[in-house]
């Protein structure tokens, strides 16, 4: 979260900690069994919208935010001298599991040691070594010191190892030396030692200066820093996307970037609101669709759904009788005349819904047909099994005429948005449990 020496100013300074201090802790930490330990790692393959908050939200904001906001991943500011934020009496183990388990991507944040030139008041006494003998070997040092720390909070955290961990570098002037050299030598040593404990090496840090520094470095010195694995780049441009005029568009590219394009700003979100930063991100591989459930190897993903009854003749009748047929209501070879046996059938699963039981395949009996199953909590990045299930639903629901893809992307959440206002709900882009009910109802 990038702020100005202004807002920190209005803040009550840190006391720095004494080395020392530093390593007794981190060394008892990292011996002890890291708790939550079956958590999974995150934040894993995901494309999407997360934000960053400098108090991690109590459970009930988080709740909120869960089934009525667009965003799927958060940061959490877990270590560092130079955090503001640094009681955090929501963040334990038992928070970290809970969102872990509903959904929510972290992003794990360290603010500490900050560039050797930085004038901002509250970072005098907790700055990165400018000194370049031995090839900024105290720099060095500091980086690997912040990296073991940032390790045994994430472990004590229940952060499980493979994670990815944020180094916060706010920004600084890149135009003198010694300052960029020291910084970019700290992160490479941060980088370094977080590969030896088995995480993943993140840098978050403004575009124009810490982020374009290391970009220069990757591209104009090669092999003379260990790169980050990944970049947080803050870039307040308003757009949603992971691109940055800063960063070359080959850097960190495919997966490995978060952009923050927008500042502290409040949203409401299911009642509660939160001063935010707000970031999009792809990371991994992405958001990538699973490969589709058995579907009797028949097509079942159209953008439009006909009403189909007794005597009709079409490929969507093939998708009926599929659909039936994973209900155990239907036996026979699957073709596209709609004969008695599917009117028969199609009556059978009618009346077990208590839907009207006519024997024709209405909007309404298409969709409970189409979105039957588990019900997550589905959003932009969502990739269950059940994003297909949805925008056949919503297909059906709507004239969207979407395309199914099992990943839910901008396109589905528009959709969505579309037959939500059709039904009377919040217009969220979000399918939790009561845009659920209305689909699997056929309410349109």
């Amino acid at each position: 979260m990038l702020l100005t020496a202004l807002s920190w100013r209005r803040r009550a300074s840190v006391v720095p900690t004494a080395l020392a201090a530093a390593l007794l802790t981190v060394l008892s930490g990292l011996v002890t069994a890291p708790a939550q330990a079956d958590n999974r790692v995150t934040p894993g393959n995901f494309t999407g919208y997360g934000f960053d908050q400098c108090n991690a939200p109590s459970q009930e904001a988080m709740d909120a935010w869960l089934t009525g906001s667009p965003f799927w991943a958060v940061g959490i500011y877990i270590a560092g001298d130079s955090r503001y934020c640094k009681t955090q009496e929501n963040l334990t183990p038992t928070w970290v599991a809970t969102q872990l388990r509903h959904g929510w991507r972290l992003l794990p944040l360290t603010v500490g040691r900050q560039a050797s030139c930085s004038t901002v008041d509250r970072y005098q006494g907790n700055r990165i070594s400018g000194d370049p003998t031995d090839n900024y070997a105290k720099a060095r040092e500091q980086g690997r010191v912040e990296a073991t720390t940032t390790v045994a909070a994430a472990r004590e955290l229940g952060i499980s190892a493979r994670s990815t961990l944020w180094f916060d570098l706010e920004h600084f002037d890149a135009s003198r030396l010694r300052c960029r050299e020291s910084a970019l030598s700290f992160l490479s040593a941060w980088t370094r030692r977080l590969h030896a404990l088995g995480y993943v090496s993140g840098v978050y840090s403004s575009a124009s200066s810490g982020i374009r520094a290391l970009d220069d470095a990757r591209v104009l010195t090669p092999g003379r820093f260990t790169m980050p694995d990944r970049v947080w780049i803050a870039d307040w441009n308003g757009r949603a996307d992971v691109y940055s005029a800063y960063v070359r568009s080959d850097g960190w590219m495919p997966g490995g970037r978060v952009h923050q394009y927008r500042g502290g700003h409040d949203e409401r979100h299911g009642g509660v609101t939160i001063n935010i930063d707000s970031n999009y991100m792809s990371l991994g591989r992405g958001s990538v669709a699973r490969a589709p459930l058995p579907t009797c190897g028949v097509r079942v993903d159209y953008k439009t759904y006909r009403i189909l009854g007794p005597g009709a003749r079409h490929e969507q009748v093939k998708a009926v009788k599929c659909l039936l047929r994973q209900k155990r209501l239907f036996s026979l070879k699957i073709t596209k005349n709609y004969n008695l046996t599917t009117e028969r059938a199609m009556r059978r699963f009618q009346e077990s819904r208590s839907l009207p039981a006519t024997g024709k395949v209405t909007r309404r009996t298409w969709m409970r047909l189409l979105t039957e199953g588990i019900t997550p909590v589905s959003k932009v990045g969502s990739t269950t099994h059940a994003i297909r299930r949805i925008q056949r639903g919503v297909n059906a629901a709507t004239t969207s005429r979407i395309r199914v893809t099992g990943v839910y992307d901008e396109a589905t959440a528009a959709a969505v948005r579309t037959y939500q206002a059709q039904v009377g709900l919040t217009r969220t882009g979000v399918v939790a449990a009561d845009t659920w009910e209305m689909l699997r109802a056929g309410r349109f």
